[in-house]
């Protein structure tokens, strides 16, 4: 059974900088590419970023650009997601997922970790 376990989230204020985690079970990361995505009040789940099996290639969202950093350890099976420079619309649940090749999500949602963001 695939599990994705999110953890990082936090509150802090804007201009602040959190780092997100991805720990995956019952699948390994290294034969997917990852990706994150976040789903604030009202809105639906939006692509944030994803990192190529290898880590080689990365894709952001304009929104994010500059300021977020997707990484990964293979060994480790986690996915990570660096934030910097934060704002109050960053304010979301954060979750991972394996992509299929063609960069969709599989749908195997975690619990998501909260990341909300005070101005």
């Amino acid at each position: 059974q695939v599990q994705l376990v999110e953890s990082g989230g936090a509150l802090v204020q804007a201009g602040g900088s959190l780092r997100l985690s991805c720990l995956a079970s019952g699948r390994t990361i290294s034969n997917h590419g990852m990706g994150w995505f976040r789903l604030a009040p009202g809105k639906e789940r939006d692509f944030v970023a994803r990192i190529s099996w290898s880590g080689i290639i990365t894709s952001y969202a304009d929104s994010v650009k500059v300021r977020f950093t997707i990484s990964r350890d293979n060994a480790k099976n986690t996915v990570y997601l660096q934030m910097n420079r934060l704002k109050p619309e960053d304010t979301a649940v954060y979750y991972c997922d394996f992509l299929r090749p063609d960069n969709d999500p599989f749908g195997s949602w975690g619990q998501g970790t909260q990341v909300t963001v005070s101005s």
